[in-house]
């Protein structure tokens, strides 16, 4: 989402200035790049005046002006490859934007009161409402003020982070809930196009060949930044890239925001690699050591470690990995009568002090090795049936064969589906996604295994280390016991998904209607139609165009949804067509009000929760507004909600954050809508599903012209 400034005319000189200071360029090159940051010809010629001026006296600028106008002298390619062991080479550094990145704004108290009152009005009646009404608006006035007053110092003295990374991170370190269902999401791969690869074997190599070179391309500093392109065809250009590679980083992204690029945060991106949580009384600690050269793999509840990294740096040959992979497959050992990799299911508490049991044991080293590992792999000996048994093996799996805790696991079944489980607390989906995209693009254009390739003549049985572990009595009962609650937990979840097929983005647009706001829209018709009420709801959005954002909530059920849904659902008859079609438009082109607040981190749900934090932290008696039972119901989100589309990316899934909540994930596609869904036995999940599809043909029929049918 974009996020607008208005940037001083001196930003642009200053920028040119600098780069001048820092490269001898043609004429013809800088006239160009300033056409593309949409200069008139007039001004151009006067700013190629004082920047030759500019240019300090042992720099020198050339000019050329051939009949015709400026020639442009095409630069080298930003993102060569070179050599098998990086993705490519980015001429702009990975980093380069991060110093400059803007820092995540604190709403004004008075705004964030607004939109939280805003929100609760349809979850209310008249009463609830002025009651709470009256609470914000004291809380504002009153030890609201402090707070903000407060939180506001505190954030200027933090100025290299933001004012929600600490109690964010606080918020999932300290959780004592199961990561399993409650945090860990789950994101699975599209098929190959080349049958051939959708094999277990083919894939766990390429994709651990292409998740390493991302590594390495991103440790090296030459993977390509994350940039948002409102404007591609200026912004993403070998011109553009060799301009702003030499803008010194502390003015860098404004140098990206005059052509409406804009670059995101990558500080999680450190977090994806040799990283685990481990649990601690109270609070858990996020661990990464980078010097780990070894991947970890998982078959049956058996734990194996090579290196995929050598001694001298470079990625391990593929028919190595490719051997060491088929020796392990080749392991008949049965599932171990204990397996570990229960216990990162359990209640972090309960993990903690089974942890240090295992330390106390001597097993220090073997977890370490897990640990420090650069990811794990899991290979699973199921064949998929159908979505559902997909959505259920990626999102918790048979629990033996997984280690939680992990910041990302790559699981590949045995007819080759692939996905990845990640551990939430170090960081959201936008640097998962990267990884996801990258490597499944990787190994598409560059797969290091083919179905020819022949294993490595190796001894494997000497390179792939087996993991066995020292268990006493204790250990051995926490096992069984975590295996019982593991089964007992997932046994409740029930998921289904559908694909509707009459229409997507390309046909909303058309409408001039956003897609997301449409696809909320039949989340909330669904949920009134089978539950008879509007609920609160929770939708993600990223803030990664901030240092060190996180994300930000969209409160998708709205007055407009409310009305809108109850017109449809209740009373379609006492509307006409054109009438519906406004109701829908009036939902989406508020929705898409949300959506940009959200993403320019002007929403309520985080600033309060940090002024909540805040209270927490000193050990202040809360305020009542955080006891009202209006501020409790809307954090108890029964309808929790999270969108992804990619060339990568199948389905990706969640559990409900509520014992009596649906999880739902979604895509809004070029022709066709999917929706992802869990729930608990509190909801029926497959009657929530059809509802939905229902309330997606109501609206594409009124699209239509058509009247509902009943």
């Amino acid at each position: 989402a974009a996020v607008h400034w208005a940037v001083p005319e001196i930003s642009r000189l200053l920028w040119w200035r600098f780069y001048l200071h820092r490269v001898s360029l043609d004429y013809s090159r800088v006239s160009s790049a300033m056409a593309a940051l949409r200069l008139s010809p007039a001004v151009r010629q006067l700013k190629l005046k004082a920047l030759c001026w500019a240019a300090s006296p042992g720099e020198r600028c050339i000019a050329r002006a051939p009949v015709g106008g400026w020639t442009l002298q095409r630069a080298s390619s930003s993102s060569s490859i070179p050599d098998t062991d990086y993705l490519h080479q980015s001429i702009v550094p990975t980093h380069h934007f991060q110093k400059s990145l803007p820092r995540l704004p604190i709403p004004k108290l008075q705004d964030t009161v607004c939109r939280f009152l805003n929100a609760q009005r349809p979850l209310l009646d008249n009463d609830q409402y002025r009651r709470t009404e009256q609470l914000a608006h004291d809380f504002e006035q009153g030890i609201g003020k402090q707070l903000h007053e407060e939180l506001v110092a505190q954030d200027k003295k933090n100025k290299h982070t933001s004012y929600i990374s600490e109690p964010w991170f606080d918020m999932y370190l300290s959780a004592r809930e199961s990561v399993v269902l409650n945090f860990n999401p789950f994101i699975s791969f599209n098929p190959d196009p080349n049958p051939a690869h959708n094999n277990q074997l083919i894939r766990a190599v390429n994709m651990t060949v292409s998740a390493v070179r991302f590594m390495k391309t991103f440790r090296a500093g030459i993977l390509e930044p994350e940039i948002f392109h409102l404007n591609p065809a200026k912004s993403d250009t070998a011109v553009f890239k060799n301009i702003i590679r030499f803008v010194p980083t502390s003015i860098s992204w404004y140098g990206a925001y005059m052509v409406n690029a804009y670059p995101l945060d990558m500080s999680q991106y450190y977090r994806l690699f040799n990283s685990t949580r481990i649990p601690r009384p109270v609070q858990d600690e996020l661990f990464t050591n980078d010097s780990g050269k070894h991947l970890l793999v998982m078959r049956n509840g058996h734990f194996y470690i090579f290196d995929v990294i050598g001694q001298d740096g470079k990625i391990t040959k593929p028919a190595e990995i490719l051997a060491h992979f088929k020796y392990i497959l080749s392991d008949s050992s049965p599932p171990p009568e204990f397996p570990l990799g229960y216990l990162t299911s359990e209640n972090r508490d309960t993990w903690s002090s089974l942890r240090q049991r295992l330390l106390e044991a001597g097993n220090a080293e073997v977890l370490n090795k897990i640990d420090c590992a650069v990811f794990c792999v899991c290979l699973d000996d199921i064949t998929i049936k159908d979505h559902v048994e997909l959505s259920h093996n990626m999102l918790h799996g048979n629990g033996f064969n997984r280690w939680y805790d992990k910041s990302f696991s790559f699981i590949f079944t045995k007819d080759g589906c692939a996905g990845v489980n990640f551990e939430h607390s170090w960081g959201d989906g936008v640097a998962v996604l990267r990884l996801l995209n990258e490597v499944f693009k990787d190994t598409i254009n560059r797969p290091a295994a083919l179905p020819t390739t022949q294993p490595a003549a190796v001894d494997s049985s000497h390179n792939v280390q087996k993991l066995e572990f020292k268990l006493d009595d204790v250990l051995k009962e926490g096992i069984l016991n975590a295996k019982e609650k593991f089964s007992t937990s997932v046994s409740s979840l029930s998921m289904d998904a559908t694909e509707f097929k009459k229409g997507g983005k390309v046909l909303l647009k058309k409408h001039n209607l956003s897609p997301d706001s449409v696809a909320q829209l039949t989340i909330q018709m669904a949920f009134l139609r089978q539950y008879n009420k509007t609920v609160p709801t929770y939708e993600s959005c990223s803030t990664a165009a901030f240092k060190h954002g996180r994300t930000e909530t969209i409160r998708p059920a709205t007055i407009y949804t409310q009305k809108c849904s109850e017109a449809f659902v209740k009373e379609p008859s006492k509307h006409s067509i054109s009438d519906l079609k406004a109701m829908i438009g009036e939902c989406s082109k508020y929705h898409w009000q949300l959506t940009k607040e959200a993403a320019m981190a002007q929403g309520f749900d985080r600033h309060l929760f940090a002024l909540y934090h805040m209270t927490k932290s000193k050990g202040m008696p809360l305020p009542e507004l955080f006891q009202d039972p209006s501020y409790i119901q809307i954090n108890h989100n029964i309808l929790s909600t999270s969108t992804l589309t990619s060339p990568a990316v199948q389905s990706g899934g969640f559990a409900p954050v509520v014992p009596d909540g649906f999880g739902v994930g979604y895509g809004v596609h070029d022709n066709w809508i999917g929706y992802n869904i869990s729930s608990y036995p509190a909801r029926d999940v497959k009657e929530f599903i059809n509802c939905i599809y229902k309330s997606l043909d109501d609206i594409f029929d009124v699209l239509d012209g058509q009247s509902i049918n009943g």
